[in-house]
């Protein structure tokens, strides 16, 4: 039977990176404290955290997803799910104002060294699969990612009952997302409460 105060939280963990830089470029989250602000209106049954990122890690970033995943009282008790970046070789850009293909190149190389673009593969992708994957065990999705590639998942999960309920900062959140929740926590409105010290 379900509980119904069951809640489930995703985490895009780039886009909360991102977006945080709209308070300040020091700001960082404590997401220890942003599991416990949310919990003021009821428990979190399971929160997931995604994230992109380099093939090696630091030992410092590994001893972060490694307290993300601690229970209380020593970490949030989130479950980390990390993706490769996707590497693509760049020698050409387009120029909107040329229309065309322009040359780029390191000013450091004198052409030999390698560019390349790095993107997110995989959260997004995640991220609906948890939500879909998880439908029967929980009433309310807490979503932090602004992404309106999630769009189809939220519409189908809102038209089948679940509460949808944004953790997001006013920055860089789709409308469409927006006008589909049933609540926006704005991070923020509490940003001092939830700061990483």
């Amino acid at each position: 039977m379900q509980n119904p105060l069951s809640r489930l939280w995703l985490i895009d963990a780039g886009y909360l990176f991102n977006a945080t830089r709209s308070v300040g470029a020091d700001y960082q989250i404590d997401y220890m404290k942003l599991r416990g602000y949310l919990e003021q209106d009821g428990p979190v049954w399971r929160a997931y955290y995604l994230n992109s990122t380099q093939a090696t890690t630091s030992a410092g970033l590994d001893r972060f997803h490694a307290w993300l995943q601690s229970a209380p009282p020593s970490g949030p008790k989130i479950i980390t799910k990390l993706y490769s970046l996707k590497e693509t070789s760049v020698d050409q850009v387009y120029c909107e104002a040329c229309q065309q293909k322009v040359n780029v190149s390191c000013p450091h190389g004198n052409g030999g060294h390698r560019l390349v673009s790095q993107q997110q593969k995989g959260v997004d992708v995640g991220l609906a699969t948890l939500a879909l994957t998880h439908v029967s065990r929980y009433d309310t999705l807490l979503l932090s990612s602004g992404d309106r590639d999630l769009l189809d998942a939220v519409e189908y999960l809102s038209e089948h009952g679940k509460r949808i309920e944004l953790v997001v900062f006013r920055t860089g959140v789709s409308t469409e997302l927006q006008s589909r929740a049933d609540r926006i926590y704005w991070i923020d409105e509490f940003a001092d409460e939830v700061r990483r010290t």
